[in-house]
């Protein structure tokens, strides 16, 4: 999927997944990062800094989104706390940027006439849940203030959709890896952690009994995912899963991890953490049939990359 010659924005666009997104937007298209540095890194522009407009700021800054927004036709709100135990320390200062911040974009997509806002929502809005996979239509049971947060964004979108004739689609991540996901911090993708650890001779810490079974999913995939749900007439105002499809337990990883690095590792086993979901896995049959969206990328072949980088 390609997208040329238009006015771009990616909120939170320093970040692990905006980046990929404004890099590989930014190449036949006017593209805006705004990001205030907080979880994002300036190393994740390198390369292709030089290709856009960078704000530093923050998405609970409403002159500086407004002001950003400007001119824009398209808008990927990927901006955000995505920290679960930051959300849980601080409840508040989580709904302020995740709901007000999202509210900020909302209403200078409205006022600037965006044709159309892109939102990362989270798989962990389903909470716990017996039925795997899930559909979307499944009724959400979030258990934090970040799944609570995601949520309301959502719900922020389908209104901006309907009363105000925004067009928007939301995209539920699943467990997203990849390159510039920063494993150096305990909240960071458990597979960026582990990947690191390997390759450094460092033991891998899980949470849990390590039984616990996620849907990870290529950032790369994600991408494209991002650049269907742009392009697409019939996702406007939709909401999908962006999985693979299939799930595999923490256990389960570490052996492939293993057997790929070609040496054994110690793994510590630790209590579970407050707010992690025990089991994942995405129906992906909607984004499919709607966005013609389909993964490409392997765990196997995504495991190699950060390996071996």
């Amino acid at each position: 999927m390609k997208i040329s010659g238009k006015d771009i924005v990616v909120t939170g666009g320093a970040g692990f997944i905006g980046s990929w997104i404004a890099e590989t937007l930014s190449s036949e298209n006017k593209v805006t990062v705004i990001d205030n540095l907080h979880t994002g890194k300036m190393k994740n522009l390198k390369g292709f800094a030089d290709r856009i407009r960078f704000i530093n700021a923050d998405i609970r800054d409403r002159e500086a989104v407004f002001e950003g927004v400007k001119g824009a036709e398209l808008v990927f709100h990927q901006g955000a706390n995505v920290i679960i135990q930051a959300s849980i320390d601080d409840p508040k200062m989580n709904s302020e940027i995740n709901v007000g911040g999202t509210l900020n974009v909302l209403e200078a997509c409205r006022k600037h006439d965006v044709k159309r806002v892109i939102f990362a929502s989270s798989s962990a809005i389903y909470g716990n849940t017996e039925k795997l996979p899930v559909t979307e239509d499944q009724d959400p049971s979030p258990l934090s203030p970040y799944a609570l947060s995601k949520l309301e964004g959502e719900k922020w979108m389908k209104i901006y959709s309907e009363k105000y004739g925004l067009e928007t689609v939301t995209l539920r991540y699943f467990n997203v890896y990849g390159p510039r996901q920063y494993p150096d911090s305990p909240y960071s993708g458990v597979i960026s952690i582990f990947t690191k650890n390997i390759r450094t001779g460092k033991p891998l810490t899980v949470f849990g009994d390590g039984e616990q079974t996620r849907d990870f999913v290529s950032v790369r995939d994600v991408v494209n995912a991002n650049l269907l749900a742009a392009e697409s007439r019939k996702g406007v105002g939709k909401t999908f899963n962006i999985g693979t499809g299939k799930s595999v337990s923490l256990n389960e990883m570490i052996s492939i991890l293993e057997k790929l690095a070609g040496k054994k590792t110690k793994v510590v086993y630790d209590k579970p953490r407050h707010g992690d979901v025990r089991h994942s896995r995405a129906d992906i049959t909607l984004a499919k049939d709607v966005l013609g969206y389909s993964p490409a990328v392997s765990l196997e072949e995504g495991l190699k990359e950060l390996l071996f980088p």
